[in-house]
């Protein structure tokens, strides 16, 4: 979007850790797009909505997947070395990933993301109008009723330079939210360590609305290693011939659904669950060694070294695999030029609450998601008239202290991440949930208290953010009375006629839906 943007505007990049450290870099599978002949833009959508679980916004999904092709053939303009074949008119290979009906995922092998943020961020780096600020990262939005003008919306942010530990203002005309999801809120994530859904919570407290918060996709196959570090085994895996299985080697997955290993994500990742709790098991394993040797080293050479590197040889033996917390399907409400409810506050991405995913992401979507709403904010802020920029205050730090202790932020990080995993997972009830909110109430006093007194840190600030959005989360969830999705109760297991959004007010804009 930053490349989209440069050319006509000054574009300032805030990251809070290197440019290259997000969710995006870690995307194995690919970026689903209708690319081949075979292939239809209706079949796309149809898949879209039956993955999430007819929630998906009507508009949304349209619009996403009929700019699919012209969000790829920018990355192939740009030199993205996706893996090469016969499935399209262009020459590129295509997988097929769980709950698509046809083959449509481009990709570079098994590192799809890290090479689209590869080759985007040198051009970034080389670009004379983007100035990139590392290890940067946001403590609020600023509004324009802090500087008496309301009417102007969001009008820049307050940033807290990690390395120099102090907060920098950053105005701007147009500010976009590009923060990824919020996977730290639990126990076990795929996700790096960076997703603490900062963007939903500075957009909450802004003003803005957030919706479907309760539907958290937790990936099926994460590696289940001590030494893995939530390493994912990717969704192509299973489209290639993976198959599930029981520690005895018998497979599972016909029994919970007739796709079986090719089954949408929740399908998958409650079938786990329920073999692992009914056979009290550590984890279920992921067996493709039926595979040729090379052909699993061609298709699949990060799963396959990695695997090595822990000793687990995936062309002779399966992978043991648990579910872990993935993605987030909701976030910020925007509009298809990805505008928020604030003025000049845009949301992209993760963070962002399009529509698109439902009540569960289809496999693939998300980077394609990215491309095309990043594409359509930067439409709209070129499209908007040039006004100058404000004078803003700095940043007051009259009022508070340096922290005396921060081991209570460990502990409240860790008491957070646990109680999220324990009662707000893939299996929900109503006393679980109220479990969740009577602790996540007690730690947004001990937390708010906290940052009023003492001055703003790296840990402190996403601690923070974590738990509004952990709030949001049980909210959201304890709004839904019914299953639907990645959203699985077992006091109101069976699904409503009509799938309705769950929409969450800030307090001065009413009462929630």
């Amino acid at each position: 979007m930053a490349l989209l943007l440069a050319d006509r505007l000054k574009v300032a990049l805030i990251t809070k850790r290197a440019l290259t450290d997000s969710a995006s870099t870690l995307a194995q599978g690919g970026i689903a797009a209708v690319l081949a002949t075979t292939d239809s833009i209706e079949a796309h959508i149809r898949d879209t909505f039956e993955a999430g679980a007819g929630l998906c916004d009507p508009a949304a999904t349209r619009y996403t997947v009929e700019h699919g092709r012209e969000a790829i053939d920018w990355l192939i303009r740009r030199g993205v070395p996706f893996t090469r074949g016969e499935d399209t008119e262009l020459g590129f290979h295509l997988t097929r990933e769980g709950g698509h009906s046809h083959r449509r995922i481009i990709h570079a092998a098994d590192a799809t993301g890290a090479a689209v943020q590869t080759t985007l961020s040198e051009a970034v780096l080389a670009h004379p109008n983007i100035d990139i600020h590392e290890y940067h990262i946001a403590v609020d939005l600023i509004s324009g009723e802090r500087i008496g003008k309301p009417e102007l919306g969001c009008v820049g942010a307050y940033v807290l330079d990690i390395k120099r530990d102090r907060v920098v203002t950053f105005a701007a005309r147009s500010t976009v939210l590009a923060t990824g999801g919020a996977g730290k809120a639990y126990l076990y994530t795929t996700n790096p360590d960076v997703a603490t859904g900062d963007g939903i919570a500075m957009a909450w407290r802004a003003g803005c609305r957030v919706r479907n918060m309760e539907f958290i996709q937790f990936h099926p196959t994460c590696l289940y290693h001590p030494q893995a570090k939530s390493f994912l085994i990717s969704e192509a895996v299973r489209g290639e011939g993976g198959l599930l299985m029981r520690p005895d080697g018998t497979r599972f997955m016909p029994a919970h659904d007739a796709r079986a290993e090719l089954a949408p994500r929740d399908i998958v990742a409650r079938a786990i669950d329920f073999e692992v709790k009914k056979h009290g098991l550590d984890c279920v394993y992921l067996d493709i060694s039926h595979k040729p040797a090379d052909w699993l080293r061609d298709h699949f050479p990060t799963i396959h070294t990695r695997c090595l590197e822990l000793g687990i040889d995936m062309t002779r033996e399966p992978i043991p695999v648990v579910p872990a917390a993935h993605y987030s399907c909701g976030g910020i409400i925007t509009d298809l030029a990805a505008r928020t409810d604030v003025p000049n506050l845009y949301a992209v991405g993760e963070t962002a609450g399009t529509g698109l995913h439902g009540a569960n992401r289809l496999a693939s979507n998300s980077l394609l998601e990215c491309l095309v709403f990043g594409e359509a904010a930067a439409r709209d802020i070129l499209a908007r008239p040039a006004g100058s920029l404000p004078s803003l205050p700095a940043w007051d730090e009259s009022r508070v202290t340096d922290a005396d202790e921060e081991v209570v932020i460990n502990h409240n990080w860790a008491e957070l991440r646990q109680a999220m995993w324990d009662y707000v997972g893939i299996v929900r009830t109503n006393k679980r949930l109220q479990r969740a909110s009577h602790r996540i109430r007690l730690l947004t006093r001990e937390i708010d208290e906290f940052y009023s007194n003492f001055r703003v840190s790296n840990n402190l600030i996403e601690l923070r953010n974590l738990v509004v959005t952990a709030d949001l989360i049980v909210r959201c969830a304890q709004w839904r009375r019914e299953s639907r999705g990645l959203h699985y109760s077992l006091d109101y297991p069976d699904t409503l006629p009509r799938a309705r959004d769950t929409v969450l007010r800030p307090p001065r804009f009413g009462r929630d839906a």
